[in-house]
């Protein structure tokens, strides 16, 4: 199943597909997945998690907005879209940044999503218009 082929359905995107837009939304998706699972794994580590699991919260609800936003066809609300591609970007970055300090799998692992999730954002971001 792909989220591609969905908004390609769209009656009102027609022509008017955005590969890139939708590949952000797509990560985004994942990436909130991604953040939530590492948040709970830092729970159950025995030092002190609290930034990190913070930062993958803030991470997993700003992406999931994003990727519900990035996936709409009907009507417009560009300016909007464009914040929210330009935050999660940077919330993304901010959420690799603390996962990067812990050596725990699940974290490094969370920093790669993070890190190509806000790449995706920042490619669609010229394209939304």
């Amino acid at each position: 199943m792909s989220i591609h082929k969905m908004i390609a359905l769209h009656p009102n995107v027609g022509d008017d597909f955005n590969e890139m837009l939708a590949t952000a939304a797509r990560h985004a998706m994942f990436c909130a997945e991604m953040c939530t699972s590492c948040a709970d794994a830092c729970v159950a580590e025995p030092m002190d998690m609290t930034q990190c699991i913070r930062s993958c919260l803030d991470c997993a609800d700003i992406c999931a907005a994003t990727a519900r936003l990035g996936v709409r066809r009907t009507g417009q609300n560009i300016e909007v879209l464009r914040l929210m591609l330009e935050s999660c970007a940077r919330v993304c970055d901010l959420c690799a940044e603390e996962c990067a300090r812990h050596e725990h799998g699940h974290c490094r692992l969370c920093a790669e999503m993070c890190r190509e999730c806000a790449s995706d954002c920042r490619t669609a971001l010229p394209t939304v218009q």
